[in-house]
């Protein structure tokens, strides 16, 4: 497990290297005029800004809504943890594009701030609900026994326990904001990332660029001290789960309501928007009253293109992810610790900084696979392994290492113990995992564009590419189609994750 993890750290920084060393061909006095600009300081504003803003609203939103769907009596509870979870089907820059249409003033903090967080809750809500989902309802019942309230015996016994599911949530909506690209540069909001772009497009500055990236992974390893030093070392999992038996909602009586129409809203906000303006584009399209160069017959092409890519990125990117995650729940030291650190650390860099890296590797040392899928998965390994190791390491530490170690007790050697009792434990999480990597995979855009081989398009590329030549009516049926290929993978985790595993 240890040395699988070095070699996946090991991938995750050949990239940062490589832009170290290309910011590093800038030169010491040409850095200095480049960072110390009040062009960055505004760029640093702007990014801190819109991280704050956001994790603050989507943490309240997914723990609230977790809470609502999993703990109360709220009618429909399955079908609102469906539409919670359906907006990681919707690209952001879709989302954005659907914004802009319907408020075409809708621009800087404000529309970022706003977008970002309906895309993003459900990185807070997934977790969250799991966790709530199978937590021992006695922490509950012995806050109330000892006098507190509903809402003291929540904060007091129920809240602690979603910490690692929570700060892994906001760990990962501050990584996407920091790389993000599409929903900034439709809602013209300047940060760094969209900033490197500019570098490398208008001034073909690779170094420049990579410097500016530099400042990127200096706010992830903030970040990740921040994470590290508020997740602690408490532990979590338990032998056995007390007694058995069903868990007594919370009854919101004359909050029921309110309740309802909160949940309504966040949906028709997160997803009513974008999928109406989706359905207007699309019939305007099929109905003639717009011009569209749209053709179902690469539609379907593209379809393929896209599922293959996901599947593949997704199951390598759990196998990947799992030796790190386990190291760092089972084995906490200072070695798991910089292998974490160096997964996120890639994970930040923005998409097309990763992919310029790639190809500088693969034209220099390995040209053979150079225009192959090979490379394109890489980045998408690097860029999203964070989402499957979240998921995973939330698993591992509800998951007790005594009964492995009592399984090796009684005969079972090392992997049969593990294929026996940790992996069907993690299973949840690592299902998680996959279909997070998987809908991420399918709307990535910026290191898709640059490592794609040649004729190969997935449906986020085709959308930008229509949506960038104003053809609206042409870019729904990719929109379209990326929500109905998210939609039924979506509802398979969370019917497995409704089947817990006894502990």
């Amino acid at each position: 497990m240890t040395v699988a993890a070095l070699a996946v750290a090991a991938l995750c920084v050949v990239p940062l290297v490589v832009v170290v060393v290309k910011a590093f061909d800038v030169g010491p006095a040409a850095a200095w005029d480049l960072l110390w600009r009040p062009r960055v300081g505004e760029l640093l504003r702007n990014t801190a800004g819109l991280v704050v803003c956001t994790v603050t609203l989507t943490t309240v939103l997914g723990i609230g809504t977790a809470w609502l769907v999993e703990r109360t009596s709220l009618p429909g509870a399955r079908f609102w943890r469906v539409l919670m979870v359906a907006p990681l089907a919707v690209p952001a820059f879709v989302n954005s594009y659907a914004w802009v249409t319907v408020r075409p003033d809708l621009q800087g903090l404000d529309g970022a701030v706003l977008v970002t967080t309906l895309s993003y809750f459900p990185f807070v809500f997934l977790p969250v609900a799991a966790v709530l989902r199978g937590l021992d309802q006695s922490l509950e019942d012995s806050a109330r026994s000892l006098g507190l309230g509903p809402w003291k015996a929540f904060f007091r016994a129920v809240l602690p326990q979603l910490r690692p599911a929570a700060l892994g949530g906001m760990l990962l909506v501050s990584l996407h904001l920091l790389s993000e690209f599409g929903v900034l540069a439709m809602l013209r909001f300047p940060t760094f990332t969209t900033a490197i772009l500019e570098q490398f497009q208008v001034a073909f500055s690779n170094s420049a660029g990579s410097l500016l990236a530099l400042v990127l992974i200096a706010l992830c390893l903030a970040l990740l001290t921040a994470e590290q030093l508020l997740r602690g070392t408490t532990r979590y999992a338990r032998l056995g789960r007390g007694t058995t038996r069903r868990a007594l909602p919370a009854r919101l009586g004359r909050w029921t309501v309110p309740a309802l129409a909160g949940m309504a809203l966040l949906t028709v906000l997160a997803l009513g928007v974008p999928l109406g303006s989706l359905v207007y584009w699309f019939r305007a399209g099929s109905g003639g009253l717009t011009e569209s160069t749209f053709d179902p017959a690469e539609l379907v092409s593209t379809l393929w293109g896209t599922l293959r890519l996901a599947v593949l990125a997704g199951l390598v990117s759990v196998v990947a992810a799992f030796p790190v995650a386990w190291l760092i729940a089972r084995r906490r030291s200072w070695l798991s610790v910089l292998v974490e650190r160096a997964t996120y650390v890639a994970s930040s860099l923005p998409g097309v900084v990763i992919a310029l890296a790639l190809v500088t590797l693969a034209v220099r040392y390995a040209r053979p696979v150079y225009q192959t899928a090979a490379v394109l998965v890489a980045a998408y390994v690097v860029l999203f392994i964070p989402r499957a190791m979240v998921s995973i390491r939330a698993s591992l530490a509800q998951a007790p290492e005594e009964l492995t170690d009592a399984a090796r007790a009684l005969g079972d050697r090392p992997m049969r113990a593990f294929l026996r009792v940790t992996l069907p434990l993690t299973a949840p999480g690592v299902l998680a995992g996959f279909a997070m990597v998987f809908i991420a995979t399918s709307t990535e855009l910026t290191a898709t564009l640059l490592l794609a081989p040649t004729g190969t398009q997935t449906l986020a590329t085709a959308f930008w590419s229509a949506s960038e030549s104003i053809d609206y009516a042409g870019a729904a049926p990719y929109a379209a189609a990326l929500v109905l290929v998210s939609a039924p993978l979506t509802y398979l985790l969370l019917r497995r994750n409704d089947e817990e595993p006894a502990l």
